[in-house]
């Protein structure tokens, strides 16, 4: 007997939170935890009058070769360096951006100084809210001297209405702010779960693609720094832009986790001032400015954010911990990175840390991902631990491996330059790198991570 192909389609709950799938409603989610937020997701093409797509006649496709050129496509410069730096070299016309982050970092201002800027320059803006007046926009742009700026305004929710409205005005950028606040009405859910922010995410990426709009929607962000909602919203647009610092910085750095027209991972670092966000060129300098004398576990490190070079300070603290379990506690770094930095350290240079509080931070609210910070971190823990300070002038790059050994790491030129042109004299570099000179600068190779706490520290460093 064949097998019953006719079998009934079992329902899928998911959770608005943070997007999981169950097969069946519970009260509260297993993958985040969160109490009442699973809801019943049903499928597209449901009911009665559902056909099969095989035996319905549709339009043929265009097919081309690999060989085909297209031109690029055009953009828009919105005179912001940092911004056009991030999008790529400016705004594509036709293409759907999303924007990410923390509450009260700073999207709406960024976005409304962008509005103004793109509008000035020619482009029809409309930003519409669904989470302020328009009078509070318009209280927003006065205190940021945005007031002489043709940027249309409107506040609303109803999905239906805003895209008839873009329909009749025929604008060149929508600004939407926010996703999570859009109500599509043939979705059977509130706004802001994840159906309604799926079908609202695709009907403006549609409408985008088919009316040459371009479309920037901001989207909120969960507790873990991801954006709330179903992954499949990153996946349905062009460009997907993370705003990212810390409450107690003035630095805002705008990151790029995916763009279809440029490089990804390349960011823009902003400072917050009391008239809005302000470009910040060197950003370099602005995280090195508040650097005083030599002090222990402070390492100057040359990383690589996107295409462009930028130096931090990676500080270290360590401690006797009254504790059992001693602490180990991290900003800005991916903490199983510093585990495993730490576990090196002990097993193949002799450097123990047991019954030692562990704190690292990189200065300047700056988020590193590059592993190039291994060695920076590493020569910061053993510096704080052995209270001896680095040379002041020196700045520190390099890849650990488990064996201890030091890996070559890219763009090894453009990070030596950018040490210079900030007055640093001296780096630390893994042998294995390609050799360049710069000049006014040297520089010190070193085997593993062994021999570089034995040159580095001497007699301070820790009994064999």
């Amino acid at each position: 007997m064949g097998q019953n192909v006719n079998m009934a389609k079992q329902n899928i709950f998911t959770c608005n939170e943070c997007g999981a799938s169950h097969t069946k409603w519970s009260g509260q989610c297993d993958a985040c935890n969160a109490w009442n937020s699973i809801q019943e997701d049903k499928p597209l093409g449901t009911g009665p009058a559902k056909k099969s797509l095989g035996g319905m006649r549709g339009k043929r496709v265009i097919l081309t070769d690999l060989a085909s050129k297209e031109p690029p496509p055009p953009r828009t410069m919105s005179g912001v360096d940092e911004l056009d730096r991030v999008l790529g070299g400016g705004l594509v016309k036709a293409s759907a951006l999303l924007v990410g982050g923390d509450p009260g970092i700073g999207k709406s201002t960024l976005l409304l100084q962008a509005a103004a800027r793109f509008a000035r320059n020619g482009l029809k803006v409309i930003y519409i809210s669904g989470e302020e007046s328009a009078g509070q926009i318009q209280m927003r742009a006065e205190r940021l001297g945005l007031t002489k700026s043709p940027v249309r305004l409107a506040s609303e929710t109803n999905l239906r209405d805003i895209l008839t409205t873009l329909e009749a005005e025929k604008p060149d950028l929508a600004i939407i702010d926010s996703i999570q606040t859009m109500w599509a009405d043939n979705v059977d859910s509130a706004p802001g779960s994840v159906s309604q922010v799926r079908a609202s995410a695709h009907e403006l990426t549609t409408f985008a693609k088919t009316n040459g709009i371009s479309v920037i929607m901001v989207g909120h962000v969960t507790k873990d720094g991801s954006i709330a909602g179903p992954r499949v919203v990153e996946h349905m647009v062009d460009t997907v832009l993370y705003f990212e610092g810390e409450r107690g910085h003035q630095f805002r750095i705008l990151r790029s986790v995916k763009n279809r027209f440029g490089p990804a991972d390349e960011i823009g670092v902003f400072e917050m001032t009391g008239k809005g966000l302000a470009e910040v060129k060197n950003p370099s300098a602005l995280f090195l400015s508040d650097r005083g004398k030599p002090a222990p576990g402070s390492v100057v490190f040359a990383g690589i954010e996107g295409t462009r070079p930028m130096l931090c300070e990676i500080q270290a603290l360590v401690a006797p911990s009254p504790h059992s379990q001693p602490k180990r506690s991290v900003v800005g770094l991916d903490g199983g990175r510093l585990g495993m930095i730490l576990a090196v350290l002990e097993s193949r240079c002799g450097v123990p840390f047991t019954g030692l509080d562990v704190y690292l931070n990189v200065a300047g609210g700056m988020k590193i991902n590059d592993p190039a910070a291994d060695l920076a971190v590493a020569a910061a823990l053993v510096s704080a631990r052995e209270d001896a300070a680095l040379p002041h002038d020196a700045v520190i790059f390099g890849e650990i491996s488990l064996s201890g050994a030091l890996r070559p790491v890219v763009q090894t030129e453009n990070r030596l330059k950018e040490a210079q042109k900030l007055g640093f004299t001296s780096a630390i570099t893994p042998q294995q790198t390609k050799k360049v000179a710069v000049a006014g600068l040297s520089l010190r190779y070193t085997q593993d991570l062994a021999t570089f706490v034995a040159e580095t520290f001497g007699d301070r460093g820790p009994e064999k």
